[in-house]
């Protein structure tokens, strides 16, 4: 019996403890990994789920992604929802565009993760992004036009590469 608790306690010190203890290394170096890339401007949101203000949410197969840098921001996401106008002979319902002078306003919050705060100043019709990022990187980003209704998706951020 004594043989046998031995056993287990070694088996707990040298095998499931050391696992454990690399497990929590590996998610702070995912931590600073995350801080570093929303410091310093450089990700990639990928969007997985899309929720309209009105109906159901639609998980996304294709890849739509905002892409941050210090110099621009590429936004190529999808939208469903009401639009109030609609610009004339315009083919495309998404949030697709690119912009070069933007506002980028990073803040933490209280239970750890990011809150930022991008607005475009060189195109029309769009008003901000209100992106909010867990530790881990999971995030949701909203979407707020002008002559649209509101639009929000679930996914997770990467550096861009």
């Amino acid at each position: 019996m004594k043989n046998m608790a031995r056993l287990c306690w070694k088996t707990l010190l040298f095998g499931v403890l050391p696992l454990v203890l690399t497990g929590h290394l590996a998610a702070q170096e995912k931590d600073s990994t995350i801080k570093n890339i929303v410091e310093n401007r450089q990700f990639v949101f990928h969007a997985q789920t899309a929720l309209p203000s009105t109906g159901g949410s639609r998980q996304l197969t294709s890849a739509y992604d905002l892409k941050v840098s210090k110099d621009s921001l590429v936004s190529s996401l999808p939208y469903f929802g009401r639009a109030y106008s609609a610009t004339y002979g315009a083919t495309d319902g998404g949030l697709n565009f690119t912009s070069t002078k933007f506002d980028y306003k990073t803040s933490a919050r209280k239970k750890g993760g990011w809150e930022i705060s991008i607005k475009p100043n060189d195109v029309t019709d769009f008003r901000e992004f209100l992106l909010t990022i867990s530790e881990n990187g999971y995030g949701t980003l909203r979407a707020f036009t002008n002559n649209r209704q509101p639009i929000s998706f679930n996914g997770y951020i990467s550096s861009k590469k």
